[in-house]
């Protein structure tokens, strides 16, 4: 019974909000096969689409703050200053 009511409410999800349920399903994924203790890392056993949604996973979850570099540190002449 939870399946379909699921599958109902997927069907009315537009395309956004069907990406966000996709990148908790990947968490959720991660987290069960971690609690599996398996022994190949997710770079191996994951797909590139697997992997590249972890990453961003991963990088959603960092602090988020408005501190940015300076210019004058991408300035390739400045690096060797």
């Amino acid at each position: 019974m939870l399946r379909d009511t699921l599958k109902q409410k997927i069907d009315q999800l537009n395309e956004d909000q069907l990406q966000r349920i996709a990148e908790f399903i990947a968490v959720v994924k991660r987290q069960t096969q971690s609690n599996q203790f398996t022994s190949v890392p997710l770079w191996k056993s994951a797909t590139p689409t697997e992997r590249a949604q972890d990453f961003r996973t991963w990088v959603e979850q960092l602090p988020k703050t408005d501190l940015s570099l300076p210019d004058e540190a991408c300035d390739r002449a400045s690096i060797y200053e």
